[in-house]
């Protein structure tokens, strides 16, 4: 097969080329990968910042495709059929946080950022009709990530004030998605005006741009504080929601692209009866509930930009850059 390794011996990190394929085993399928999309643990990877890394493997989490070979085990899948890839490795029997051993696909497995892949058949559901294939490989690790967050950590509810901060990430533009299909009001963040713009225009009711010295006024004014807010950046900034949440308000932190505050307004936090949740990807059960959801509200994921797969070094670029609304696609 060939894919995009990470290779640190280069300039650009990785390296397209061919990787010897391991023999199927019996509970696994081969699929033929029609698209693969980003996330940015594909670029920390690059940069050397994602823990346990491996050098000479196959980057990438999200992919769809056709399954072109299946292991003697295998009697639920056929040669032919259409899926999408879970992701998630090894998360184990409790539905309250992930076992020890838990994984994702992409590192330090082999990824999608490839030809094809083999995977576990476990790992597999059949293809959304209604998505294209680039719309299917945007799904799974950002939409698992936002379910988990905003449904089983989050418990929105209907006409819930909901705040998604930094709208232009994959995970942020589902959360915002889910959420006004859950019924909430939805309010966005972001640096860029063009992103709240295409916000708006999919339903969100509100955008604040963080970068203004008097954004939590404002949002104070308009709305008079949030029942949830969806976060993954943290640092610094945590405190700015902190003082926008409602009393008796959720904050669910799904990463730290900020890193750690410097400190926090404990005050704020047990004054107000607010409750602070961490939450990852999720668990089988959330990605079949977060499959059944799409499915059923015929949702579609905004798609930022597709490249060829060679073309990996300029689109790992651009998520850099934080340049993308939505998600970004590479196609072999």
């Amino acid at each position: 097969m060939k894919g995009i390794v990470l290779d640190r011996s280069l300039p650009s990190k990785i390296d397209f080329r061919e990787v010897e394929e391991k023999p199927l085993l019996d509970h696994q399928v081969k699929i033929t990968l029609k698209a693969a999309a980003l996330n940015h643990r594909d670029e920390w990877c690059r940069q050397g910042l994602y823990p346990n890394i491996s050098y000479g493997i196959i980057l990438g989490s999200d992919g769809a495709g056709i399954i072109s070979e299946v292991g003697k085990r295998v009697s639920n899948w056929k040669v032919g059929e259409e899926v999408i890839i879970n992701p998630a490795l090894f998360w184990g029997n409790d539905q309250k946080a992930q076992s020890k051993d838990f994984q994702i696909i992409g590192m330090p497995t082999h990824g999608t950022l490839a030809n094809t892949i083999i995977v576990s058949s476990d790992r597999i559901h059949s293809k959304p009709k209604h998505l294209s294939w680039e719309e299917a490989a945007a799904l799974p690790l950002a939409g698992l990530t936002a379910f988990r967050a905003l449904v089983y950590q989050g418990n929105i509810q209907e006409n819930d004030r909901v705040l998604i901060t930094g709208i232009g990430g994959g995970v942020a533009q589902f959360a915002a998605q889910f959420a006004i299909k859950k019924g909430a009001e939805v309010y966005v963040s972001s640096s860029s005006t063009e992103k709240i713009e295409k916000a708006l225009e999919f339903g969100s009711k509100g955008g604040f741009n963080y970068r203004e010295k008097n954004w939590t006024e404002e949002a104070l004014s308009k709305t008079g504080g949030f029942d949830l807010i969806i976060d993954g950046a943290s640092g610094d900034p945590l405190n700015d929601l902190i003082k926008v949440s409602r009393p008796g308000g959720r904050i669910v932190i799904y990463g730290a692209t900020r890193g750690n505050p410097e400190k926090l307004e404990a005050r704020r936090i047990f004054w107000n009866q607010l409750k602070i949740i961490g939450s990852t990807m999720g668990s089988d059960q959330d990605f079949q509930a977060m499959l059944d959801f799409v499915n059923q509200k015929k949702l579609h994921p905004i798609i930022d930009q597709v490249f060829q797969l060679e073309d990996a070094e300029k689109a790992l670029d651009r998520m850099k850059a934080g340049s993308q609304m939505g998600k970004i696609v590479l196609i072999p």
